[in-house]
């Protein structure tokens, strides 16, 4: 510590640290200088700060915590998302944890030398062809003493290969990347961070862009090579890789599987099956249109979008991709934890007029979302839409902009973190 800040005290520190619950890895009179700025309230905890993981409670805790006492709980999501943080944490310790890639944990699995713990925790275990029947059967023998905790970077609704069903013995629940309602943002500048550095949670913490590409692209290799290798019957995994890399580009309209085709030179149901799979691995995830007599919509073409947004390289298009991941962890939350008949989709129809995001409930538009960079004009697409449907929440965010009213129709016109900070 140099001889200005070692004139502060160990109870001084005791107590910037309590308060903000907090620790950071930069020199101490920086630490000291953010401490007293953020008690203050002069900027966001996430501006120009770093997260330590040990601070950052996952939203999904409580809830794993809650459904563990009835069931097994299987928790899906992107992999590196933090689902093993997130069970460690729940866990205590790594007593009971087993991670199917770890050769000496496999053969336990596989002889059933289970570890004497009150919970167990199964990583990756999907990549094991009998994990159902498995887990059925050390479920149905265990299920007074012991809670069980199911991980995967899968989609483990999906991978279902045979034998007996689980159906009534889990809860499924899906992790997302770090948002700003979790991360208590209430600034655009803190969400423009977001923006760049992307919400996994380790380039998020490393709080470098260099860093952060370094992490996409080593990323790419590990899903291609690992996750889709071992649980794909896929080939030609350079061309699959070229797709992944074309994909940024595309995002923020209605993706076409011929185009594709031609630019890779593979057939169509061979780019149909490798987009299933990169959903299923959670790499992206697509949004349908809307359909409804009332507002006559196209029915073909879906669009897609990235879990790791700091992908596209386009920022206007990577604040859509950012919003359209907001949207979606709070329609799954909804879904899962609350068992709400909720649906993210996108309006386009026949004559040309579209709206970014539409969530729906039990098939009736409930919020409609439009994504402006700066201080465009409302939307018509959005006045049309907020017409057909006046009970559903309108809103027109933007990133850049600095104007915050409700027009006369309803919809209200404001910054982006003004909706997502409320979301989850």
């Amino acid at each position: 510590m140099n001889d200005v800040n070692s004139t502060r005290s160990k109870k001084q520190e005791e107590k910037y640290s309590k308060r903000s619950s907090l620790f950071f890895v930069k020199d101490d009179g920086w630490y000291f200088n953010l401490l007293e700025n953020l008690h203050a309230g002069k900027f966001d905890i996430c501006q120009n700060s770093l997260y330590h993981p040990s601070m950052i409670q996952r939203y999904l805790t409580a809830q794993v915590k809650k459904d563990l006492a009835k069931k097994m709980v299987f928790l899906g999501g992107p992999r590196q998302v933090g689902k093993t943080t997130l069970a460690l944490d729940i866990l205590k310790d790594d007593k009971g944890y087993l991670n199917w890639d770890v050769d000496a944990h496999r053969e336990k699995i596989l002889k059933r030398e289970l570890p004497p713990a009150e919970m167990l925790v199964f990583d990756e275990i999907h990549k094991y062809r009998a994990w159902r029947n498995y887990l059925k059967g050390i479920f149905d023998l265990y299920r007074k003493n012991k809670k069980i905790l199911v991980t995967g970077s899968a989609r483990l609704d999906l991978y279902r290969f045979g034998g007996d069903s689980l159906q009534g013995r889990y809860h499924f629940l899906r992790l997302h990347p770090l948002s700003a309602a979790e991360l208590k943002m209430t600034h655009m500048n803190s969400l423009m961070d977001l923006l760049e550095l992307g919400g996994f949670p380790e380039p998020f913490l490393e709080h470098s862009q260099v860093e952060a590409k370094r992490w996409s692209r080593e990323y790419r290799t590990r899903l291609l090579r690992e996750d889709v290798a071992s649980l794909e019957k896929a080939s030609d995994l350079g061309r699959m890789e070229l797709l992944m890399l074309r994909l940024p580009d595309l995002v923020g309209s209605p993706l076409s599987m011929n185009a594709l085709r031609e630019d890779l030179e593979v057939s169509f149901k061979t780019v149909a099956r490798w987009m299933d799979i990169l959903e299923r691995m959670y790499a992206v995830f697509r949004l349908c249109p809307f359909g409804s007599p009332k507002i006559r919509a196209v029915k073909k073409e879906r669009k897609h979008y990235h879990f790791d947004w700091s992908l596209v390289p386009d920022r206007t298009k990577r604040f859509e991709n950012m919003i359209a991941s907001h949207l979606l962890k709070w329609v799954h939350f909804e879904q899962d934890t609350r068992g709400r008949d909720l649906d993210l989709s996108y309006f386009r129809d026949i004559d040309g007029r579209e709206v970014d995001f539409l969530v729906a409930e039990n098939r009736q538009p409930v919020m409609l979302v439009e994504c402006k960079w700066a201080d465009d004009d409302v939307s018509k697409s959005l006045k049309y839409l907020k017409a057909k449907y006046p009970n559903s929440q309108a809103w027109q965010i933007h990133a850049a902009g600095k104007k915050d009213y409700e027009t006369p129709e309803g919809i209200r016109v404001a910054s982006a973190i003004t909706l997502l900070k409320d979301l989850v």
